[in-house]
């Protein structure tokens, strides 16, 4: 499965989380540059995560609308495993 992470800046030890969780294609966009505003959600990804700690209204407004049109699922979370970890079950529950 894919997954496009947005927030924080040294995510190291939840990719290996997430890894063990099922996750083999993990994207990391910090959100911390201006560029970021113009980020296309790769078409290989299933689930988007918001760490929202780290990122602005304007950036998860933007990934919002895209995920949106592009009928992803997108959960929002604080930068902790556990808040992490709760979303992710969630989220494998409602797989089909």
């Amino acid at each position: 499965m894919g997954i496009l992470v947005v927030g924080g800046d040294r995510i190291e030890n939840i990719k290996n989380k997430l890894k063990e969780n099922g996750f083999d294609k993990i994207v990391h966009v910090t959100g911390r540059k201006k560029g970021d505003r113009k980020i296309k959600i790769p078409s290989n990804t299933d689930l988007v995560m918001i760490l929202i700690d780290y990122i602005g209204h304007n950036l998860a407004e933007i990934v919002k609308q895209q995920s949106k049109q592009n009928n992803i699922t997108i959960v929002f979370c604080k930068n902790s495993w556990p808040s992490i970890n709760k979303n992710i079950n969630t989220y494998m529950k409602k797989m089909p």
